[in-house]
């Protein structure tokens, strides 16, 4: 049997598995056609490109998706790579699967000024769709996971990029799905590209330990199923070594090697209904002793991701603590698939109310207010929804609510309406007044006390609030309200940030260059630029570094002119027919180089950049020659070519280079960078690299004893200008206190 129908036929078997009343001639249907639209095309592994939907279908298949779901996993690459349109899906199966590979396409007509702008836009459809239709994203799960398996047949640079989407992107969105099984391969498979070494160290040291680990699961599960049965609870019980992510962040965190951590192991004990669960909790704190501050009931509170278990951490006899699960089959199920296991129970109803439902309210939340941000912000705002640690508070009547960690009153008002945090004029926590910065903790009570002659928020509230619907909230209320004030404030703020960047308004204004800028800044007018820095939809720092950079484009492009216009004078003087110019002998060759570097007037010389110091383009440069290696370029300013260091017999190996046209692409440079030590540095780091768009060959982090991290870049940048600008990138990363160049050792 050919190899591909045997594989849609393995899809066929287990969508059948669940839907016992399968329509086969529809399902085989989508498979022909997206086999027939993606005729010819192929992977980078080689294979036909229908290997891919056939994949991502099994994969919504595990997850016992609906009919439409499979048949929109076949066909959700047509619209995007194939002739297919979304009326001509919608004709030969139905509006609804047209309009979840709709969701699933990206906007691959449109054209973008930056990757972060496409990257926001390509998240906001996909998130408009989810919120109409929560299957959107499961698919898209479902893709990911599928390209993520895969990605050994990318470059090096797609595996990094992709990987650091995943991991900051689509991991943290399968979480809140409540997708755990596929939260930890997708965070599993990014690490293997992010940091092929950090996960090749754990991955042989638990392969090593295996049989070490196997026995101390197999004496505790025993242990606890012994007792389990004496008390006549039926369960079910497994354990597990905890994924290679989920150690390797311990050991980031810790500073501490695989030897160093003990809390590796989990098990979970599934049990009938919840009152057994309390039941084996009690058994489980009589065998083995309980980690203070360690216990999580997450049955009486449940995550806004629909979680429930109990949570135990233990001490065993041998002096090693696990974590214990406690959990229903129930609730086993919607830990393991989140909204797909909740989907099963959707099956067969209207699909009008799909996605409207309190446990997609997340969803809704992400996109009010976005709108008015800039790419840059909504990718990194995105970001801090999806990844941050949550406490749960209650309203005086006794309701849930979930707000990031570190949250204030001031976000309690407005997760309750923006008109309570708009009339708010104090709050009371736990029946005490507080102030307005208090952080808020698992459990407090919290009353908000408004006033209808309230004057509205405060603009210091935005540093006070953790989570962004609060703060776009509060960004609305100034931008509907207080436009006159925002413009002031604003074109203050601006003028201030252009005068510390040694930058002048008439500059920016000109005539010629203005327009340029204001597209660039994505407004219409000046003012419109003030006021949306006076009500925090962007600021002045990055409006001001963004004009820099376009200004230093603009400025390239006008060199680059008058460059090409003098050399088409000069090819036209030594034209054959036309006599040299004066003091010509024979045709004038340009001037240039394969290494970009002309010795003494000579561009035929062998060169090597200097390691010590790796010049670019545009540095000022110095020469030496080296016996035998051709010559040694360094920069002015390296310690290593320094007047002083030079010694007297090698004078007249110190020669004059200078930079011309080079058929190089790139030049590798080193960077220094110093930051206090947090999670997630190394990552930051490597997204700003990635927005950048500069191939990075080598990347290492080292934490310090004092709370400090230094990081070593090495990078491949055109010249000096796009080196400034990712230096530039850097600085801005939350705790990075310097940035350098290597400057010679």
């Amino acid at each position: 049997m050919d190899p591909i129908l045997e594989r849609y036929h393995a899809l066929e078997k287990k969508v059948l598995t669940y839907t016992p009343n399968l329509n086969t001639q529809r399902l085989f249907d989508a498979f022909t056609y997206a086999d027939t639209a993606h005729h010819g095309q192929l992977r980078k592994s080689g294979e036909p490109y229908i290997i891919h939907p056939i994949a991502v279908a099994e994969i919504v298949a595990d997850l016992e998706l609906d009919m439409d779901s499979v048949v929109a996993a076949l066909l959700h690459d047509c619209i995007e790579d194939t002739a297919s349109t979304h009326e001509e899906i919608a004709r030969k199966f139905n509006p609804t699967v047209a309009e979840l590979v709709e969701g699933v396409t990206k906007l691959t007509k449109m054209q973008f000024v930056t990757k972060e702008e496409e990257q926001m836009e390509n998240l906001r459809k996909m998130l408009m769709a989810m919120s109409r239709d929560i299957r959107v994203i499961l698919i898209k799960v479902c893709d990911r996971l599928h390209n993520m398996r895969t990605m050994e047949y990318q470059s090096p640079r797609k595996q990094r990029e992709k990987s650091l989407e995943t991991m900051e992107i689509y991991a943290p969105i399968a979480h809140r799905l409540g997708m755990q099984k596929i939260k930890w391969e997708l965070e599993d498979l990014s690490l293997r590209y992010l940091d092929p070494v950090g996960y090749k160290e754990i991955v042989d040291e638990l392969t090593e330990r295996s049989s070490t680990h196997e026995e101390f699961l197999a004496g505790i599960q025993h242990k606890i199923e012994q007792r389990l049965n004496q008390e006549g609870i039926h369960c079910t019980i497994y354990g597990r070594v905890k994924h290679i992510y989920s150690i390797y962040r311990k050991m980031f965190a810790q500073n501490k090697t695989l030897d160093e951590i003990f809390d590796l192991y989990a098990f979970r004990v599934i049990v009938s209904d919840i009152p057994e669960c309390y039941n084996v909790l009690g058994c489980i704190h009589d065998m083995f002793k309980p980690v203070l501050g360690r216990f999580k009931d997450y049955i009486g509170t449940p995550k806004p991701n629909m979680y429930q278990s109990l949570h135990t951490t233990v001490i065993g006899r041998a002096g090693i603590p696990f974590e214990v699960q406690i959990r229903t089959w129930e609730m086993h199920q919607t830990a393991e698939y989140g909204i797909a296991a909740h989907w099963k129970y959707k099956q067969g109803l209207a699909n009008r109310n799909l996605g409207t439902e309190q446990e997609f309210e997340w969803v809704r939340k992400l996109l009010e207010g976005q709108q008015d941000t800039d790419a840059e912000e909504f990718v990194s705002t995105l970001k801090v929804d999806l990844f941050a640690d949550e406490v749960f508070v209650f309203t005086p009547n006794g309701d849930v609510k979930s707000l990031p960690q570190g949250a204030t009153p001031i976000d309690f008002a407005y997760n309750i309406h923006s008109a309570v945090g708009n009339t708010m004029v104090g709050a009371r926590v736990n029946g005490r007044m507080v102030p307005y910065d208090y952080k808020l903790s698992n459990g407090d009570i919290v009353e908000v006390l408004t006033s209808k002659s309230a004057k509205g928020p405060s603009r210091d509230w935005l540093a006070l609030c953790k989570s962004n619907e609060a703060r776009n909230k509060i960004r609305q209320w100034f931008k509907r309200e207080r436009r006159e004030e925002n413009i002031a404030t604003g074109r203050a703020a601006f003028e201030s940030e252009l005068k510390h960047a040694k930058m002048t308004l008439a500059a920016v204004t000109a005539e010629e260059v203005l327009p340029h800028l204001l597209h660039k800044l994505r407004c219409g007018t000046l003012d419109e630029l003030y006021a949306s820095i006076g009500y925090g939809g962007t600021t002045a720092a990055k409006s001001v570094a963004r004009i820099r950079d376009e200004l230093q484009r603009l400025g390239r492009l006008q060199a680059e002119k008058a460059a090409a216009a003098a050399r088409t004078t000069a090819e036209s003087l030594i034209m054959p027919g036309n006599a040299a110019p004066a003091g010509v002998h024979g045709p004038v060759k340009p001037r240039q180089s394969d290494s970009g570097i002309i010795v003494e007037g000579l561009g035929n010389c062998l060169v090597k950049f200097a390691k010590c110091c790796t010049p670019v383009p545009g540095d000022p440069v110095i020469g030496f020659i080296t016996r035998g290696y051709g010559v040694s370029v360094h920069r002015t300013d390296c310690p290593n070519a320094a007047p002083e260091k030079r010694r007297p017999e090698e004078a007249d190996r110190w020669v004059k280079v200078s930079w011309v046209d080079s058929k190089l692409p790139n030049y590798k440079t080193s960077l220094e960078l110093s930051a206090k030590d947090r999670d997630n540095l190394t990552l930051d780091v490597a997204m700003a690299l990635s927005t950048a768009k500069v191939k990075v060959t080598a990347l290492s982090a080292r934490s310090m004893p004092d709370g400090h991290a230094t990081i070593s870049i090495v990078a491949e940048v055109k010249d000096k200008t796009e080196l400034e600008a990712v230096i530039n990138k850097l600085n801005n990363i939350q705790g990075v206190y310097h940035v350098a160049r290597a400057a010679g050792k």
